[in-house]
């Protein structure tokens, strides 16, 4: 049986800057049982690297280490893992202009279908707050 520790692990991953996001994923992993690993008492800090709101200043998090049993399960969820945090996180929405509309990154149509039922039910519950209100008027008096 080989172990390994969580901190040794974190190394192995493609992208560094997701290691908070492993870290998420492997100790929610232990909770479902999809495999077994022990708290040990050493902290170890983790590779991403984060930078204050309006400042230069660059920081780092720390987490609780563990080991874990290294099963050919383990080895399939890693890659699988691995893959999907590799990646981009998730395609930037694309602000709606002119200029993104003449390129065909968005759908005029559907926005303006979307826009259309936006206002709609917009205007449904105005009249539906007015009717609400009137209704409460003529029982006072």
């Amino acid at each position: 049986m080989a172990f390994r520790k969580l901190s040794e692990q974190v190394q192995n991953l493609s992208n560094p800057q997701r290691s908070d996001a492993f870290v998420k994923l492997f100790r929610a992993a232990v909770r479902e049982g999809r495999f077994d690993a022990a708290y040990i008492p050493e902290r170890f800090e983790l590779p991403k690297q984060y930078s204050r709101r309006g400042s230069e200043e660059r920081y780092s998090k720390d987490s609780k280490d563990m080991v874990f049993e290294v099963t050919p399960a383990f080895e399939h969820w890693f890659e699988n893992v691995d893959r999907d945090l590799g990646g981009s996180r998730r395609a930037s929405r694309v602000k709606p202009s002119i200029d993104a509309f003449e390129r065909g990154e968005l759908d005029f149509k559907a926005l303006a279908e979307e826009t259309r039922r936006k206002m709609d039910a917009s205007f449904k519950k105005g009249q539906n707050l007015g009717q609400s209100r009137a209704k409460g008027r003529s029982k006072k008096k």
